[in-house]
């Protein structure tokens, strides 16, 4: 039946009009109110992804290597919770779909402890994974480690979602020292800072769909978190200081114990046992990277705390720990929350061998302003989480405790932990076999049966390719960290940074003694026969292949790597570099594409890509790669540099120059800048700044050379011979080789010797 709203008679007059049934109404009311706008969205959201727009969420990434289906870890998958230049990733992994027979797979959870940082070859995981590798050989053992740098428990749960139809047998959960700095935490740099759960939660729902990426995208750049350009580790977080008390640290908390409930039930549910453990932290050694003074203290307080604590620190210093443990105590009692007061006074206490001295350190961890640390709380979630959780389905495993019990007077320091958080080979070592331990438990209690004894940890360290040059890499990884705030700026950090020093010292020596180089070969050869598709073992052989100056060795090392990882990023990066260095830019360039496209944001890829463009003279092309580069991580000098020696090649001198002058703005001492401004200097005719600068280079690295040999050409140009002869000299002293060095001083020193004698003669 149709219906108007009126209709004429012939008479002239307008027929009443027929009201619409009510139901036809609200049915009407509906279709306009939700309908048409869901058919909107959707039909918006089919267009954003027709488009290409946005990423796939999902923590795995299904790839067919030889007819077979694999998961690989999705470089997309951080996205959610990071600005894209901050976007974070474990360590590259692959493992078959469908799990083969006589394969025990284990996942591991966790953050950069758990990854294994600074270097997750030589992780607990790893150390676990040999373990039960050499002592259960009927079993095939697959160890995935998911652990990622600076993320957690928001992360970790849609990890674990995704993981719970991967057919895990164990889940080991090792993760709490990023829950009040990682993504929605109480004082994080990534976004809103101790967000509610459900509003977490609802955050994370809407980025599933590319309409909800979209909409967070735009959300970012208006809060100006799109201007975190590059990734600077501890050191964003110097500003973001909390005090014990603050009620956002109490929603951190709260949000880790209900995920963590999640985390553990999504492992029993999916049939794995899961492993859950406290977590260890560096309390001996590692003081308290900020302390907040109590805003509300009376000013005649302060004064007073200011005075006892400047005392006992005084004294301390002097060798008087009793007389400065009596100050510190009293200054605690005026400020309870002070954490370098109570760092101090466990110091004091440890040295009088005062069983208290755990006490004050757990204080000190627990009253850091910047809580980077696993802190009692936290323990205490994860504790009551297992308690509630206690069945057949859940092992708890009080690593904390155990691992304390290792060290020097029941407290966890140095002996286990590089600095904060993070193990060192033998910490690693302790924690992966507690975890093999637990496992071998299990295994036994299903008949499984083992073969001796657990292997020795230096037999451990031969099967996980640790070598001497591998030791080095690690250490000086440490070093670098160590020489950057927070961690430069503990006040006992150039003591304990002097003993990486000397151990890495001590690792060169050894690195130098006869044989060593073979027997490296040998090891790796033999850990490769026992795990040939050993991908981090290709990975430490091709960087011990490049420190003995093996260049041929590192690529095929690392076109293995590619092969067993398909996206591999580190592998494409590295191997394409090789092959740059190796007058192979071609073959380099196909590989730092492939870099460059699977982490868009990341410099090394675009600078490396900038390098063999320029050997192939695709001047204009290096340029725009090395200007990405520069701008993802505009703190960098030497990218400003090499993209101001493109501009030189393209003869932009006047552009180059600008690009130079501001990599020395941003580091005076940046020598390389001030070589190539005297270069660019030299090519628009302004010797006379030019050779100010080439004095710069040698005043910053007085043994460079060729700086020398540059300020004495100009030097002649401008007929100052003697000065110039000078420069000869002592770029002869410092390479009495240098061929060029001795011609320049021959032709300079024979032309003035002609000059004198016109000059007698007139």
């Amino acid at each position: 039946m149709k219906h108007h709203s009126k209709k004429l008679k012939t008479d002239g007059k307008a027929e009443p009009t027929v009201p619409l049934p009510a139901g036809r109404k609200w049915l009407f009311r509906f279709f306009a109110a939700v309908v048409l706008p869901l058919l909107l969205l959707g039909g918006l959201e089919l267009g954003l992804r027709v488009a290409g727009y946005g990423y796939d969420t999902g923590f795995f990434k299904k790839v067919q290597v030889g007819g077979k289906e694999y998961y690989i870890n999705n470089n997309d998958f951080s996205l959610r919770f990071f600005p894209a230049p901050l976007a974070r990733w474990p360590d590259p992994f692959i493992f078959p779909v469908v799990k083969p027979p006589d394969t025990i797979r284990i996942f591991v959870f966790g953050e950069s402890a758990a990854m294994g940082d600074p270097q997750p070859a030589y992780a607990a995981s790893r150390y676990m994974e040999v373990l039960l590798r050499e002592r259960y050989p009927g079993k095939k053992f697959e160890v995935i480690n998911l652990g990622i740098t600076a993320i957690d428990s928001h992360v970790i749960l849609p990890i674990a979602r995704d993981c719970e139809r991967a057919g895990g047998d164990y889940w080991i959960v090792y993760m709490g020292n990023n829950e009040m700095v990682g993504p929605y935490g109480a004082v994080t740099v990534f976004g809103a800072q101790a967000v509610p759960r459900a509003a977490v939660k609802f955050n994370l729902a809407i980025q599933k769909t590319r309409l909800g990426q979209l909409l967070v995208a735009g959300l970012r750049k208006l809060g100006g978190k799109s201007k975190n350009t590059s990734w600077a580790g501890m050191e964003m977080f110097l500003g973001n200081i909390i005090a014990p008390d603050d009620p956002r640290k109490d929603t951190a908390c709260r949000n880790f114990t209900a995920n963590l409930r999640d985390i553990v039930g999504a492992g029993i549910d999916s049939g794995a046992k899961v492993i859950l453990n406290t977590v260890s932290v560096n309390l001996k050694d590692c003081p308290p990277f900020a302390s907040l003074a109590n805003s509300n203290l009376p000013a005649a307080d302060r004064q007073q705390f200011d005075r006892l604590f400047a005392g006992g620190k005084e004294l301390q210093d002097h060798g008087n720990d009793a007389g400065a443990a009596g100050i510190f105590e009293q200054a605690i009692k005026l400020d309870p929350q002070y954490a370098g007061a109570h760092f101090r006074l466990g110091q004091c206490e440890l040295a009088l061998t005062n069983a208290a001295a755990r006490e004050q350190f757990q204080l000190a961890c627990d009253t850091d302003a910047l809580p980077f640390r696993t802190d009692t709380r936290l323990n205490a979630a994860i504790r009551q989480v297992a308690k509630e959780q206690a069945g057949e389905g859940l092992v708890f495993c009080d690593a904390e405790q155990v691992l304390a019990q290792s060290c020097a007077a029941g407290i966890a320091g140095d002996e286990i932990l590089f600095e904060h958080v993070h193990f060192n080979f033998d910490g690693n070592f302790r924690l992966g076999r507690l975890w093999a331990d637990q496992i071998g438990q299990m295994l036994a209690a299903g008949n499984v049966p083992a073969a001796g004894n657990w292997m020795t940890q230096e037999a451990c360290d031969r099967a996980l390719g640790l070598s001497i040059w591998n030791r080095q890499f690690v250490l000086q990884s440490v070093m670098r960290r160590m020489g950057t705030p927070p961690l430069s700026t503990q006040f006992n950090n150039e003591a304990r940074l002097a003993k990486v020093q000397a151990d890495e010292l001590k690792l060169r020596e050894l690195e130098a003694e006869p044989g060593s180089v073979e027997r490296v070969r040998k090891e790796y050869a033999a850990a490769l026969k026992s795990a040939p598709e050993d991908a981090n073992l290709y990975e430490g052989l091709a960087n011990f292949l490049e420190a003995i100056h093996d260049p041929q060795g590192a690529i095929a090392a690392y076109r293995r790597l590619w092969e067993l990882i398909p996206e591999d990023f580190y592998a494409c990066l590295q191997l394409g570099r090789v092959l740059g260095e190796q007058g192979r830019p071609e073959e380099g360039q196909v590989f730092l594409e492939e870099a460059a496209r699977l982490r868009p944001f990341m410099p090394d890829a675009w600078f490396e890509l900038g390098n063999v463009l320029a050997a192939q003279k695709k001047y204009a092309q290096a340029l725009e790669s090395m200007g990405r580069a520069s701008r993802f991580y505009p703190h960098e000098p030497s990218y400003v540099c090499y993209a101001a020696q493109m501009l030189g090649k393209l003869n932009r001198h006047d552009e180059a120059i600008k690009q130079y002058r501001k990599a020395i703005q941003m580091s005076p001492d940046f020598w390389q800048a001030h070589l190539g401004l005297a270069g660019e200097l030299v090519a628009v005719n302004e010797p006379e700044e030019a050779m100010r600068e080439y004095s710069e280079v040698f005043k910053i690295n007085p043994r460079h050379v060729a700086s020398r040999l540059n300020l004495g050409v100009l030097l002649v140009r401008q007929n100052r011979l003697d000065e110039a002869i000078q420069q000869f000299e002592q770029a002869l002293g410092l390479d009495p080789t240098n061929a060029a060095a001795r011609d320049y001083l021959r032709q300079t020193s024979a032309y003035r010797n002609q000059r004198q004698q016109r000059d007698s003669q007139k």
